[in-house]
C-alpha cells in the first residue's frame, strides 16, 4: 500500500501514569487505565514511496521541521520501517478535530493513528498489542488510544502495551470537557515528577486503586470508576505541584469547575472531575445527567468552550486520505 489512513481517539486518564522507568522506550513504572473519548479524534495519512526523497511531517496544516517533534513521529515510523525491512521515505499529514496542548490527550490519538497507518503502509501484519507498542515509542498514552474503549497500559516482562478492558457502550458514560488553555509547558512533566518527595509514595499507593478500577470496570460500575478517577487526579497533581519545577498548570476556571462539580454532586447530580497534565477538566457523569451537568458548568465557565464526549473506539484504518 503506497498510502494508508487511520483515525484514533484521545484518552482521558482514569488511573494515570506519572514518570517513566525507561524514557528511551517509554516504559512506565506502573500500569495505568484510561477511557478513549469521542468524537474528539486524530486523522492521519501516511504515504511511503521510493520517490519521496526525505521524510516530511505536517500536523494541523503546519510543516514540522527537523527537531524533537518530528523525531518523535519518525521514531514510530522507523520502528515499523525496520520490521518491514524497508528504506522508503514517508510523507505524513495529520489533523485533529479538537484543541491541542490543553490536556485532552492529543499526543495519544496522534501517535495511535500514526502507528496503525504505518503498519498498513509498510505491510506489517501487527496485532493490536504490537501496534500499541509501536505507538508507545511516540507517546506512552497512545498504547491505550490504539486499544480503545476503557483500556489498561500493561507492563509484562519486556513488553509494554495497551489492552481493552471494556468496549464503547459497555458502561454508561458521558463527559463534558472544559477546554481550558494554559501557558505552562507540560512536556517534561514525567521526568520532573520523579523529583517530588511524594513520587515514591505514589508508587506505593498505585496498586490498590488500579485493582479497584479494574474491578469497577468489570462490574460496569460507572460512578465508582468516576470516583476513583477524581481521587487519582488529586494524587497525581500533588506529585506534579511538589516536583522540582513545581508545575501548576491549573487556571482559575479549573479550580472553579472542581468546586462546581462537588457542589452539583452534593445537590444530587452524580458527576466527578478528572484532570490529566494540563488545565482542561473532564467532568464525568451518566448520560441522563449530562444536560444538567453542562448547564451547571456553563454558569461558571462563561465563554470557556465545553465539549460533549462519549467513549471512543479502538484506532482503525479509514478509506479517506488527507492528500
Amino acid at each position: 500500500m503506497p498510502k494508508a489512513s487511520a483515525v484514533a481517539y484521545p484518552i482521558q486518564g482514569l488511573i494515570k501514569y506519572h514518570g517513566l522507568a525507561d524514557f528511551e522506550r517509554r516504559i512506565p513504572y506502573h500500569a495505568s487505565i484510561s477511557v478513549c473519548t469521542e468524537p474528539t479524534s486524530t486523522h492521519t495519512t501516511l504515504e511511503a514511496s521510493e520517490s519521496i526523497r526525505a521524510d516530511t511531517v505536517n500536523i494541523d496544516g503546519k510543516d514540522i521541521p527537523v527537531g524533537r517533534e518530528q523525531a518523535r513521529v519518525l521514531k514510530v515510523v522507523d520502528a515499523v520501517r525496520a520490521v518491514a525491512g524497508s528504506q522508503k521515505r514517508v510523507r505524513m499529514v495529520s489533523t485533529s478535530n479538537f484543541p491541542k496542548y490543553v490536556g485532552f490527550g492529543s499526543s495519544s490519538s496522534g501517535f495511535g493513528a500514526l502507528a496503525v497507518a504505518a503498519c498498513k503502509v509498510f505491510g506489517v501484519e501487527a496485532t493490536v498489542d504490537e501496534m500499541s507498542e509501536f505507538a508507545r515509542l511516540g507517546a506512552g498514552s497512545a498504547t491505550r488510544s490504539v486499544a480503545g474503549g476503557f483500556a489498561e497500559w500493561i507492563n509484562r516482562g519486556p513488553r509494554s502495551y495497551g489492552r481493552q478492558l471494556a468496549a464503547p457502550g459497555d458502561i454508561p458514560w458521558a463527559i463534558v470537557g472544559v477546554v481550558t488553555h494554559h501557558d505552562v509547558p507540560t512536556e517534561g512533566v514525567h521526568r520532573d515528577a520523579m523529583t517530588s518527595p511524594f513520587f515514591r509514595a505514589r508508587l506505593e499507593y498505585i496498586e490498590k486503586p488500579l485493582e479497584q478500577m479494574r474491578l469497577a470496570i468489570k462490574n460496569k460500575d460507572s460512578l465508582k470508576i468516576m470516583e476513583l478517577a477524581e481521587r487519582d487526579t488529586l494524587n497525581l497533581h500533588a506529585v506534579t505541584m511538589t516536583s522540582k519545577d513545581s508545575l501548576i498548570a491549573w487556571r482559575g476556571v479549573t479550580v472553579e469547575v472542581m468546586h462546581a462539580v462537588r457542589k452539583m454532586r452534593a445537590e444530587g447530580t452524580p458527576c466527578y472531575f478528572s484532570i490529566d497534565t494540563g488545565a482542561a477538566v473532564y467532568v464525568n457523569t451518566l448520560p441522563e445527567h449530562v444536560d444538567a451537568v453542562e448547564d451547571g458548568l456553563r454558569k461558571i465557565a462563561g465563554d470557556t468552550p465545553l465539549l460533549r464526549m462519549g467513549v471512543g473506539p479502538a484506532a482503525s484504518l479509514v478509506d479517506e486520505h488527507l492528500f
